[in-house]
């Protein structure tokens, strides 16, 4: 398997006439709705061709950078689609300056969440990421069968993807531990002592049977476009190898997709036996990162979990 990371660019300017042609400009740009943490336009350039763009302050850099990986690394496996990423970059604007993306424009027929997806496109999609997350994942990793070769970002937290030998030792030290840290004045002394004895057990509640696959890591409706093709399109990821189980309970966190989905990715690829139970599991990750990051609205979701399992 071979990927390749973008270029990168000191400037907007330089990075378009690379890609385009010297004499490219934009024509015309169009703010976008959608997304907390950074600005995003659909820029039309004076050849026609219509991109994509994500800007962030140029001390943020790394949030691009670190999408561009997951998404070269998604895209190599050739399972799903992800947008073809142009470059990534810092430019000194006329008032201050900003770091970017560029990436294929994508069009949409909406969020995968949204009704209006027959049951094929669906189906589709639940082969397709099983076929993800089956591909070999070893150029991805380095000293460890789980982790990423670099670290990158759930929200905008840093996500560390120091690599493990095992999954229990993946999720422990690189998921939940630094998120329990993160949120500890949230927690009484009760709740750490809780807290301590789930990061203790937490090899008791895995099958010890985890396959290492490439996980897009944030799987959540608004992270699945609907593409006008036809085809489900994946964009931000959080990309790691880890366990598939991760993608599966975070699609089911917020509403969860049809059944269509389940039926079609178990039959390809079926579940362990105990999926259900270790679910919470997996997306107790996901609420304590929203704990940190949102507030206190998270903290009895994340106290009802550990509860669910050592309490």
């Amino acid at each position: 398997m071979n990927y390749e990371l973008p270029p990168h660019y000191t400037s907007l300017a330089r990075a378009l006439a690379d890609s385009f042609g010297s004499e490219t400009r934009i024509a015309s740009t169009d703010r976008l709705s959608g997304g907390d943490i950074n600005r995003a336009y659909g820029i039309t350039l004076t050849d026609g061709t219509k991109i994509f763009m994500k800007a962030n302050e140029k001390k943020n850099a790394s949030f691009f950078t670190a999408e561009a990986a997951g998404l070269s690394a998604i895209a190599s496996c050739g399972a799903v689609k992800v947008p073809k990423i142009i470059c990534t970059g810092t430019d000194d604007g006329e008032d201050v300056g900003y770091s970017f993306l560029l990436l294929e424009f994508v069009e949409s027929a909406g969020a995968a969440g949204n009704a209006g997806r027959d049951g094929a496109y669906w189906e589709n999609f639940a082969r397709n990421l099983a076929a993800l997350h089956s591909a070999e994942t070893k150029s991805f990793t380095d000293g460890g069968e789980y982790g990423f070769f670099q670290d990158n970002f759930i929200g905008f937290r840093e996500q560390k993807n120091d690599c493990r030998s095992t999954w229990t030792d993946f999720f422990r030290d690189m998921r939940l531990l630094p998120q329990f840290s993160a949120a500890d004045s949230y927690f009484t002394a009760d709740d750490r002592a809780l807290n301590e004895k789930l990061l203790s057990r937490l090899g008791d509640f895995f099958t010890g049977n985890e396959t290492p696959s490439l996980v897009h890591g944030d799987l959540w409706g608004g992270n699945v476009l609907a593409g006008s093709d036809g085809n489900a399109w994946l964009i931000d990821p959080a990309a790691y190898v880890g366990c598939r189980e991760c993608d599966i309970a975070m699609t089911e966190l917020f509403g969860g997709f049809p059944k269509e989905f389940y039926d079609a990715y178990n039959e390809v690829s079926p579940l362990e036996k105990g999926y259900e139970e270790r679910r919470d599991l997996y997306n107790l990750y996901q609420l304590l990162n929203h704990l940190n990051m949102f507030g206190g609205a998270y903290l009895e979701p994340v106290r009802s979990i550990v509860r669910e399992f050592v309490g």
